[in-house]
């Protein structure tokens, strides 16, 4: 059993997937496996697959998202730990290593991150303030913006398991979803080398070719709030950035004369005063 299952999702990145995957491939710690899960694409990266050797090939029949295919991945793996890499990102050579050397150093974390670099059309940008990562508690973080990035976490297969993998239904904010899930409960660690490059702007990235992801957000808020996980600090947290997103999506909503959606965001913030 390998000790690491990395799981790259893909569709239709066949200009951008080898760089993710010879990221992988050629990691300085070895004990890994690589699944790629493609999510139906109908480029060409099936025969881009085909070429590959030493590594598991997922391929679903249609494009479902990349929550099914993340989760899809996970269930045909095997390793203790599982990492997960988007296949417009990449690893740096000793971002395994290093990071399994910071679990072992500090065996109470069962999910930990690292620091990374941001490329924004071709251009390295600085992280704003608001990103910037902290280890241990980040629930509070979490609830205002996504404060984990999947291509750059690793966690055991049982947290994974536990928290029930993403949410299939989502079509976008799945990690935001999940992340609230598992930090309500439990610390996440962070090595604060950069040990990914992550890239942004292009056409085909889910975060910008989906309008207004604070509706997702505000659905993922309200399935923890129904969860029962949450403390009671931690639910007043969550039900004051639901109402102020909800607020802001009913405003949005009665400008463009949408009375149907602005009459469910006012019901959302009716529901939790």
């Amino acid at each position: 059993m390998p000790l690491v299952s990395v799981i790259i999702p893909t569709f239709n990145r066949f200009a951008l997937l080898h760089r993710a995957v010879e990221s992988v491939l050629k990691q300085s710690e070895r004990d890994f496996q690589l699944v790629i899960v493609d999510d139906g694409s109908t480029d060409n990266t099936s025969q881009y697959l085909e070429k590959l050797t030493g590594v598991q090939i997922l391929r679903l029949d249609k494009n479902y998202g990349v929550s099914k295919a993340r989760n899809a991945g996970v269930g045909i793996s095997n390793g203790e730990w599982i990492a997960f890499l988007d296949s417009d990102d990449f690893w740096h050579p000793d971002k395994l290593k290093i990071q399994l050397k910071w679990l072992a150093d500090n065996p109470q974390y069962d999910i930990m991150q690292t620091n990374e670099i941001w490329i924004r059309n071709g251009v390295r940008v600085n992280p704003p303030k608001t990103h910037k990562k902290i280890c241990g508690d980040i629930f509070n973080q979490s609830v205002e913006r996504c404060m984990i990035t999947p291509s750059s976490v690793i966690m055991k297969r049982s947290l994974f398991d536990l928290s029930g993998g993403f949410d299939e239904k989502m079509r976008a904010c799945e990690d935001y979803d999940l992340w609230l899930r598992i930090t309500c409960k439990f610390h996440a660690g962070l090595e604060p080398k950069n040990l990914l490059t992550r890239y942004g702007g292009h056409d085909d990235q889910l975060s910008s070719s989906i309008e207004a992801l604070d509706k997702y957000r505000v659905e993922a808020l309200k399935k923890i709030i129904l969860s029962g996980e949450l403390n009671k600090v931690q639910k007043k947290i969550v039900k004051d950035s639901l109402q102020k997103r909800a607020l802001i999506l009913a405003n949005g909503a009665l400008k463009r004369g949408n009375r149907k959606e602005y009459e469910y965001y006012r019901s959302v913030i009716d529901n939790e005063s």
